[in-house]
């Protein structure tokens, strides 16, 4: 009697741990470079995290602002020793950081934003936002008069650089005769040095500006001056009604939604993604009703070939500033190449330093 009695305590006890386990709570971290009030790329993936939230047994939280670097170690230790389950770091300058934490914590999940290094425990995402940009320099391409575009842009690293490429293969695409200027700030959210940047591109003849930067001070900086803007990571036109053509923006909900189920369910596993617009995660805001119809329908007709798989942009012959042929003719580029993306296309004007 006692032995079944003992058995039946047991059986108790077990099924008790096993509705807790399913039961555990999962923890998410986030951890952003720039304010989650910057109207651009944190807020964008902060929208994301809200999402997450409504999910049943997930707990999110989020440490903003945080400089990329040792500050940003020490945050992620900081998550890490709290027994957080997932860890989002959403800035390229993280990756080394969370290369090092993560090897210290092989338990927990790491993701990394725009990088390219992976561990056991760590993976990388991004999504291919050079289709979005391709089609908002399509815009810009049919709205200039000077044929002189203007683009502030962050660093010049790889993802910067590819969707510079990318903006003016799109411009080119509409108006073969436009040049697309670029101004580094080497800033990731910076609002009066941004916006400072535009007006050094509008000084120069610049009727469009078109940005890579977190802020909408570049769009700000075309409504004063009544020229057009293209916006990036969210629908800006609220800051420059008078300005703003579309952006190519992010809708990181799915993605985040789809890396917790799989860490809930334990299907997750270190890698890197690469998602486009035939997902949702990346596209382009609404246009503006000064962009006429038939521009409007002849971007959305190249979304539709993007999203198809028939347009696959980056599709030789391509040659760079210099005239030298970098891709050939008929040849599409390999991710890997447009990932290591280092050089600049003909119709830039500028340079990757």
């Amino acid at each position: 009697m006692r032995v079944l009695q003992a058995l039946a305590v047991l059986l108790l006890c077990l099924s008790f741990s096993t509705v807790q386990a399913a039961e555990k709570e999962i923890n998410v971290g986030f951890i952003y470079v720039s304010p989650i009030g910057d109207a651009g790329w944190s807020y964008a993936h902060d929208l994301g995290r809200r999402e997450l939230d409504g999910m049943e047994g997930v707990k999110t939280s989020y440490v903003e602002a945080v400089a990329e670097g040792p500050d940003s170690e020490r945050v992620m230790l900081n998550m890490a020793r709290k027994g957080y389950d997932v860890i989002f770091a959403t800035s390229f300058g993280y990756m080394d950081p969370m290369l090092k934490v993560a090897k210290q914590f092989p338990n927990v999940k790491f993701m990394h934003c725009s990088g390219f290094k992976t561990a056991d425990n760590m993976g990388n995402y991004f999504g291919r936002m050079y289709q979005a940009r391709y089609l908002s320099g399509m815009v810009a391409g049919g709205m200039t008069r000077s044929k002189t575009i203007g683009y502030v842009a962050a660093f010049p690293i790889p993802e910067v650089i590819r969707g510079i490429n990318a903006f003016t293969l799109g411009v080119q695409a509409v108006n073969p005769e436009a040049t697309v200027r670029v101004v580094w700030t080497k800033t990731w959210y910076d609002p009066a040095t941004e916006k400072e940047a535009a007006k050094s591109l509008l000084d120069v003849g610049a009727d469009v500006i078109a940005q890579h930067q977190d802020s909408p001070g570049p769009q700000e900086a075309a409504q004063e001056k009544g020229v057009y803007s293209i916006g990036y990571n969210t629908d800006m036109s609220t800051f420059a009604p008078k300005s703003h053509l579309t952006a190519p923006i992010w809708n990181w909900a799915p993605f985040y939604r789809n890396v917790i189920e799989q860490v809930r369910n334990g299907s997750w596993k270190a890698e890197s993604v690469w998602p486009g617009m035939e997902t949702g995660i990346v596209d382009l805001a609404p246009f503006s009703a000064m962009v006429p119809k038939d521009l409007q329908e002849k971007v959305m007709a190249a979304k539709a070939d993007i999203v198809a798989g028939n347009n696959r942009i980056f599709v030789g012959p391509i040659k760079d500033q210099k005239g030298a042929v970098k891709i050939a003719a008929g040849v599409v580029a390999p991710d890997p190449d447009l990932l290591g993306m280092t050089w600049f296309v003909q119709g830039v004007v500028g340079t990757t330093e």
